[in-house]
């Protein structure tokens, strides 16, 4: 996958990307509070039973960027195609509730 410098420029070559999958590491109870328009929940600590499908493409995002890097690391341990996209406090577009 490409580079990328923002996590709104990852987003926007996320939603560009055929099959792509948003993954949003964070507790639901975060996910709840503000995640960003079409991503799915899926937390870190469930992510070692993940079972998307393993074409397509995966960018993960978190709260800061660490929890989202641990997740990238197991998903490509699981054959995945990931990217950490950083951290949601860094996002400028629209949040959904």
């Amino acid at each position: 996958m490409e580079a990328f410098e923002t996590i709104d420029e990852g987003v926007q070559l996320c939603r560009s990307t055929p099959n792509a999958v948003l993954l949003d590491v964070r507790t639901p109870e975060e996910y709840a509070e503000g995640h960003i328009p079409g991503s799915v929940n899926h937390p870190l600590e469930r992510m070692q039973t993940y079972d998307g499908d393993v074409s397509a493409p995966i960018f993960a995002y978190c709260r800061s960027g660490s929890r989202s890097a641990r997740a990238v690391a197991l998903l490509k341990e699981l054959d995945y195609e990931a990217v950490n996209l950083g951290g949601i406090i860094d996002y400028r577009g629209e949040l959904e509730r």
